[in-house]
């Protein structure tokens, strides 16, 4: 950690502690407190209307959001939510996202805000549709490997690390030793929630910037149709302790044909906020791997009822106290796709470095690259010169809702597909897309039509002054 981020971290800890004391006497004027000192900090990094819609949520003691934010203090142990906060507000949404903005100047590629790696293969549960579940169990990165890929993201700016898998925690214990050797980054685990016991809770309190997704798709019965008998009742013991533990964590929801409607019922959320959840993020159904079933890809009338259910969650007076985001829905606010490094990328347990957690093609792998190489290698150079895949960001993916696009990507660059058991070309996995995106299209592009967007601000290579100089290059010629 650089001298100057311990200093601030140091200062911000200690004013954290001062007001965390007096918070449950009034804890509408301390939160107050607590997003004037990060917008004090935070300087002109985020808009001025992000802290003022911060601001006119807390004091309305009607909004959702108040709701949210006194559940956040009543419900999570006062040192890991301070812990999280110097983590994640201060580390990577501060830090992180400075340094990130900067280094994409300087180098000219896309630099990403988060990794997702996937510490192991191994999982002790086979879900129906999971690419995961063909893996095997043999690969694993060492935790050298792993805290090498992190010391040379944090150089990049990147202070965000989510681990996926197989289970991730079968590594328990090297995932919490990498949080405690970066305390400035904030670590998620996906996980089935199996192998969560007091110790872990114990454990997650005591770094303090760990956080957890725990899997789940609805009721019991949607549920355990995919992920197998008797999934249900453990996450629901898993979320229980961790609610007792005070411990912050979350959902991961893979949303499909099958589930969309009990996955975003009332009765579902009202029970995710009663045991304790704070945020749900929720995955299209993407039909990666050989054994995967093309028919649980959500319809389009499907998407459309995800479209508006998350403008109704997000609102703060019909909303639920539970944040919610969509990695395909939400592509308005990030401006298409994220991936290629443009916000993330993926690596896989046999070091493999992918654009993508749900495609697995690769140019580059952290033992024979370094992440700036893989960065600059021609696979994710063709994502940084193709972001957007659509300037409608309701059809984000170059796979999913675009896949003439990964065909083209993939012949161009060469990339080698890195499935771990089954080799899968590009032409198999984007004719499973096909149907898919061509009926999306115009109901998209209706709703893109229809509806007003966030303007993200993002800049891409197109805009800049060498795509410019190209495009003139090329008229001259």
């Amino acid at each position: 950690m650089l001298l100057k981020e311990n200093i601030q971290r140091a200062g911000v800890g200690f004013l954290l502690d001062r007001v965390l004391k007096y918070v449950d006497k009034d804890p509408k004027k301390n939160i107050l407190k607590l997003i004037g000192l990060a917008e004090k900090f935070a300087g002109k990094t985020f808009p001025e209307k992000t802290f003022t819609g911060f601001r006119n949520a807390i004091s309305d003691d009607n909004n959702v959001w108040n709701t949210y934010a006194m559940n956040l203090l009543k419900d999570i142990d006062r040192d890991y939510l301070k812990k999280m906060f110097l983590s994640f507000v201060l580390g990577a949404g501060l830090h992180g996202t400075r340094a990130v903005r900067a280094n994409r100047e300087k180098y000219k590629c896309n630099i990403p805000w988060l990794m997702l790696i996937d510490p192991t293969s191994a999982c002790n549960m086979n879900c129906k549709g999971c690419w995961a579940a063909e893996y095997g169990h043999k690969l694993n990165l060492t935790y050298d490997e792993i805290n090498n890929v992190i010391n040379q993201g944090v150089e990049l700016g990147t202070h965000l690390y989510m681990f996926t898998g197989g289970e991730p925690l079968i590594r328990k214990n090297d995932i919490l030793r990498l949080c405690r050797e970066h305390k400035n980054c904030t670590f998620l685990a996906y996980t089935n929630a199996t192998l969560i016991d007091q110790k872990f809770c114990d454990d997650m309190k005591d770094v303090g910037n760990l956080t957890l997704a725990l899997s789940i798709e609805g009721s019991e019965e949607s549920n355990d149709f995919r992920r197998g008998a008797g999934a249900y009742e453990r996450t629901m013991k898993a979320m229980e302790l961790l609610k007792k533990n005070k411990c912050i964590y979350g959902l991961s929801i893979c949303y499909t044909s099958q589930n969309v409607d009990k996955v975003t019922s009332d009765e579902f959320i009202d029970l995710m906020v009663e045991k304790g959840a704070k945020f749900a993020l929720y995955f299209n159904y993407m039909p990666v791997g050989t054994g995967a079933v093309e028919e649980l890809i959500p319809t389009p009338e499907q998407r459309t009822h995800m479209y508006y259910w998350l403008k109704k969650m997000r609102n703060g007076k019909t909303g639920k106290p539970l944040f919610v985001m969509d990695f395909q829905d939400d592509g308005e606010y990030v401006g298409g796709c994220i991936a290629g490094g443009r916000n993330y990328f993926h690596i896989n347990s046999a070091g493999d470095i992918e654009p993508c957690v749900f495609i697995h093609f690769s140019d580059s792998n952290i033992r024979t690259h370094t992440i700036l190489e893989a960065l600059k290698n021609p696979l994710f150079m063709s994502y940084y010169h193709n972001q957007p895949f659509n300037d409608n960001h309701l059809r984000p993916c170059p796979m999913l809702e675009n896949p003439e696009y990964l065909r083209k990507i993939i012949k161009q660059t060469g990339a080698k597909s890195t499935d771990l058991e089954n080799q899968e070309g590009v032409e198999h996995l984007c004719a499973k897309c096909d149907k898919f995106a061509a009926a999306w299209k115009e109901q998209a592009d209706k709703l893109w039509a229809e509806n007003k967007h966030p303007n993200p601000k993002t800049q891409y290579y197109r805009d800049t002054e060498q795509a410019m100089k190209e495009k003139l290059d090329d008229l001259v010629r």
